[in-house]
């Protein structure tokens, strides 16, 4: 098994598992804000303050959590080298953390929670995620394209 595990995966040099990560944060984190927004603005009268709330708890949360996640991230596809996993820019247990993520999503707009404060978590996270992602972009951009 593990022969042909080793025969078929996909690989992907480090610069790609980095633009893989990007954009995977990136992308996250606008659909999370785009909703976000949508649910604040549909549901309630108070939308300035409540997205300037979600603003700075994103800022805050990408300032004092998700930039080391991001640093480790990085380090990670580094400390790989070239022609590994095209999926392996996260450990298992990030992907875990992927999909819990996504089912407390999922537990939390069945929980009878109102749009307008599932919105300000939904854009806090979506903020936390794209400023974080700088630091992937960063690395993405610095890291030397093949020849």
């Amino acid at each position: 098994m593990s022969s042909w595990l080793e025969t078929y995966k996909p690989v992907a040099s480090s610069r790609v598992q980095l633009l893989l990560a990007g954009l995977m944060w990136s992308l996250v984190g606008v659909g999370l804000i785009s909703v976000g927004t949508y649910w604040v603005l549909s549901s309630s009268s108070h939308i300035i303050g409540l997205l300037a709330i979600s603003l700075f708890i994103g800022l805050g949360k990408s300032l004092l959590i998700l930039d080391r996640v991001a640093g480790r991230i990085v380090k990670r596809i580094a400390s790989r080298g070239e022609g590994r996993c095209l999926v392996g820019f996260f450990s298992l247990r990030a992907w875990a953390l992927v999909i819990i993520m996504m089912l407390m999503g999922r537990i939390l707009r069945g929980a009878g929670i109102s749009y307008a404060l599932l919105g300000l978590i939904y854009a806090a996270v979506g903020t936390s995620l794209l400023m974080s992602s700088r630091s992937i972009w960063l690395a993405w951009k610095e890291h030397p394209q093949p020849d």
